[in-house]
């Protein structure tokens, strides 16, 4: 099993190195708490891609963009070569990917009604981890 321990994604958003930060506030006088989600970065998109990690990593660490982009594109493939390799893939406070078989099954076509056969197949699953699970 491939496990990657360096620092979990709540660590990373506590850090402000994700695009989004989760603001708390709590109420005094109902001891409730309230979660809003801030605005997003000013540059900063809805969905994250492995060239932005890249960029924050080379912020991060001081390193030249095209040396975080290489270790990023490493770890993935890394990840998808051990993945291909039947290992379960654990990263410390973000989840775990593993292949799951998928077995063969009838199906129904909704347009036609005929019945078909969907053969077996495999599929990647991931299962996030507690910390981040209560976190978010």
């Amino acid at each position: 099993m491939l496990r990657i321990t360096s620092r979990p994604a709540w660590a990373l958003a506590e850090a402000g190195l994700l695009p989004f930060e989760k603001e708390i506030e709590k109420d005094a006088a109902t001891q409730t708490q309230e979660v809003a989600m801030a605005e997003p970065k000013a540059g900063a998109a809805s969905v994250v891609t492995a060239k932005q990690i890249a960029a924050m990593l080379a912020e991060k660490h001081e390193l030249s963009k095209k040396q975080a982009e290489a270790l990023v594109s490493d770890t993935f493939g890394l990840v998808v070569s051990n993945l291909i390799g039947g290992s379960k893939v654990r990263v410390a406070g973000l989840g775990t990917l593993q292949v799951k078989d998928k077995p063969a099954r009838t199906a129904r076509n909704p347009a036609t009604g005929a019945t078909i056969q969907v053969a077996a197949s495999k599929k990647v699953s991931f299962t996030v981890a507690k910390e981040l699970k209560e976190t978010i």
